[in-house]
């Protein structure tokens, strides 16, 4: 599968920008599809594809179906076994599903296209909007290894960094541990430039210490300039930071562990969202540590 056509469902600011580059590197993007038609419908204007408004006529469409959803509720939408569904006609079918969703539901997708005769393989993504566009994500992949190999060559060209994690489930398992990590770290930075803040010491200077100690880490230095400046422009947003936060704490629960600091973390993205911040960037979370702001 070299050259498969490809179609997209889900054409946000993800799964847009991979359409957007599987078509610079020569791929043939036949269909697109969203929710929400309007971004489909521009987008396959900008691509030259069909824009579908069933999910049927995207399986119909191409050999390569790669879904970018929300969440649970949306992937088994897509994927539903009666219905308009991404199911219909799915012989032969190869399915990549990149959202961060629960293992289970990875798991439970492979059966279902199974059943249809269809493969399906987790793409689960680290990185965010610029390197969808440039295909320099983080791909961690799931389910049979055949499937991976077959779509490799794809999947090269959206990552320089691409890793088969194992079967269907555990490669969302690495990412729920992924995004748990690094939500830990963006509240814990919040708090300490907040209380930087209020101690009335210079940021640029706390920053610059945090860079050369122990405090440093990859959100300092993606984030932390952003959290002093209040510049949260979405790429990563608090509404998708509490959900993937959940997903993390609810594993835990599962094997029976207690992750005080991943529920803490679970808690104040959730109360982000509450007070209707959950659109902003991750980053906006400072706007619940540092005085005088929002929370």
């Amino acid at each position: 599968m070299s050259t498969p056509t490809i179609a997209f469902v889900g054409t946000g600011r993800m799964g847009g920008n991979m359409a957007r580059r599987l078509k610079d590197c020569g791929y043939n993007v036949t269909a697109v599809y969203d929710a929400h038609a309007p971004i489909a419908a521009d987008l396959a204007k900008e691509l030259g594809a069909a824009h579908c408004t069933t999910l049927a006529a995207v399986t119909a469409a191409a050999e390569l179906i790669i879904t970018v959803v929300t969440d649970d509720a949306a992937q088994l939408k897509v994927f539903a076994e009666t219905g308009d569904s991404l199911l219909t006609g799915a012989k032969g079918k190869t399915f990549i599903n990149c959202a961060t969703l629960t293992p289970k539901v990875h798991a439970e997708v492979e059966r279902r296209a199974r059943a249809a005769g269809a493969a399906s393989l987790e793409g689960c993504m680290a990185s965010s909007i610029p390197q969808a566009r440039n295909g320099t994500l983080y791909l961690m992949c799931g389910g049979e290894q055949a499937t991976f190999e077959r779509v490799k060559p794809v999947l090269e060209k959206l990552s320089t960094a691409l890793r088969y994690i194992g079967p269907a489930g555990t490669a969302a398992q690495v990412k729920a541990l992924v995004n748990m990590v690094m939500n830990i770290n963006t509240a814990g930075l919040a708090e300490g430039v907040g209380l930087g803040q209020a101690l009335g010491l210079d940021l640029d200077m706390l920053r610059e210490v945090f860079l050369q100690t122990g405090a440093n880490s990859q959100v300092l230095k993606t984030d932390g300039e952003d959290m002093q400046n209040r510049a949260h422009d979405c790429y990563f947003s608090g509404a998708h930071a509490a959900k993937d936060s959940g997903i993390a704490y609810q594993l835990g629960l599962d094997v029976g562990l207690k992750l005080p600091l991943a529920q803490a973390t679970k808690e104040q993205f959730d109360r982000m969202v509450a007070q209707g911040l959950g659109g902003l960037d991750k980053s906006g979370v400072a706007e619940l540590t540092f005085k005088g702001r929002h929370g």
